[in-house]
């Protein structure tokens, strides 16, 4: 099997690279210090005791926020590692941390590359964010007495489907693991029938979000740009395919309604396709990018800018959640939550299943079937001053019910690793 798992990647790699170059077109950072997808690092491991910490994009380093800012504060002495796949969470990891921690891209799942990575950073621990399982990665970190723990970790019925038709490779990886942290007992039941071990249930971290000042100051500038009296509705974090459904429905409900669509796409190479997708509709559009110069008589605004989620939320009146509108799974809505906005979410929430259903059945979210229901939900809110606010009180309620993931989830890893030292 391992043969077999050796052969593959042989044959992928080089195809993996082509994807690369593809994807750099618009994103040249796919191509940043592309050795160390191989496990070739320029820089020098800046000391003994590393905490490897991986997060593969942006939802992800997101995620990891308060874990950070609590292993810093506990583990002084310790570096703090960031891993990545992708330049936007490589981007968001940079803005949120600086130079308080090191990055470094992960390096495809190949015994070579892995044994590099793990000799040049020499970590004494590794923490997988959410679900990210890879087999020679996993077993060369126990050869070599690294326990990689998940946390946070979820796992869909769709996802453990997939794993379950693989079940000697899926056994394989999750024997090496050290244990995991799973968001909720359905997660938990889902790890363990495909055998995975040392299973607790620790909670969401992304309930402990907390939301920075300056994200709320430039909420209420975006706000006074987007029209302080009329409707605003955010789509954030929106998927290809999701904004056109989303653009044909605000047509169709009428120039009689005083409302602002913000698309905000979830991939930045799609900024300017999004706002050709909108003009070509006949819209007056503007962009985030051109803030000051926003038209006064613009009905949809493409939210083009990275790291600003949470403004744009905080700038809204109903928040209607992207990747749930078409089978991507749902993204974050929790972050819409905690700023007390009501959100919406379309009928694919997999990726957020237990925070959906939990959500909605705290009176902070609405389920609709498609777009146009997404729009006339948020039409409806608008209209309806009480229930718009009362639905944003029960979201930050229900955030607040939920937090508490972080101290738990950081106790459990130190009970795995290891208590900081004492000072002395």
């Amino acid at each position: 099997m391992r043969l077999a798992y050796a052969a593959a990647w042989a044959l992928v790699a080089p195809l993996a690279v082509l994807r690369l170059a593809w994807r750099a077109r618009r994103q040249p950072g796919y191509l940043h210090r592309l050795g160390e997808r191989f496990g070739r690092y320029r820089t020098t491991a800046g000391g003994p005791s590393c905490i490897w910490i991986h997060a593969v994009s942006v939802g992800e380093t997101r995620a990891a926020a308060p874990l950070v800012e609590a292993l810093l504060a506990r583990h002084p002495r310790d570096r703090i590692l960031l891993t990545h796949m992708t330049p936007t969470g490589r981007a968001t990891g940079e803005s949120l941390f600086g130079e308080r921690v090191e990055r470094a891209w992960l390096p495809y799942d190949m015994g070579f590359a892995v044994r590099r990575f793990l000799r040049h950073y020499r970590p004494r621990a590794g923490i997988i964010m959410e679900t990210e399982i890879w087999p020679r990665l996993l077993e060369q970190c126990a050869r070599e007495g690294v326990p990689t723990l998940l946390a946070s970790a979820r796992l869909s019925q769709r996802s453990a489907a997939r794993y379950a038709r693989f079940p000697r490779i899926t056994r394989w990886a999750l024997a090496n693991l050290a244990g995991i942290a799973a968001q909720s007992g359905a997660d938990a039941a889902r790890f363990e029938a495909l055998g995975a071990h040392d299973v607790t249930v620790t909670g969401n971290v992304k309930f402990d979000l907390a939301v920075p000042p300056a994200m709320r100051e430039l909420g209420e500038r975006l706000r006074a740009a987007f029209g302080p009296t009329r409707a605003v509705w955010v789509a954030g974090s929106t998927r290809e395919g999701e904004e056109a459904l989303l653009l044909d429905a605000f047509a169709a409900i009428g120039a009689a309604q005083d409302a602002l669509l913000v698309i905000v796409p979830r991939h930045p190479q799609r900024f300017d396709e999004v706002a050709a997708l909108a003009a070509a509709r006949g819209f007056a559009t503007g962009r985030r990018s051109a803030l000051e110069a926003i038209p006064a008589d613009a009905r949809v605004v493409v939210g083009d800018s990275m790291g600003e989620m949470l403004a744009y939320y905080a700038a809204a009146d109903v928040v209607i959640m992207g990747g749930s509108l078409l089978p991507y799974g749902s993204q974050n809505l929790i972050e819409a939550c905690a700023l007390a906005r009501p959100v919406i979410v379309g009928p694919h929430t997999y990726n957020f299943a237990q925070a959906s259903e939990d959500a909605i059945a705290a009176g902070a979210a609405l389920r609709v079937g498609d777009a146009a229901a997404a729009l006339r939900a948020a039409s409806g809110l608008s209209a309806d001053r009480a229930r718009l606010r009362e639905m944003g009180e029960r979201a930050e309620r229900f955030v607040a019910a939920h937090r508490g993931a972080v101290e738990r989830l950081v106790a459990w890893i130190e009970k795995e690793i290891g208590s900081p030292p004492a000072r002395g």
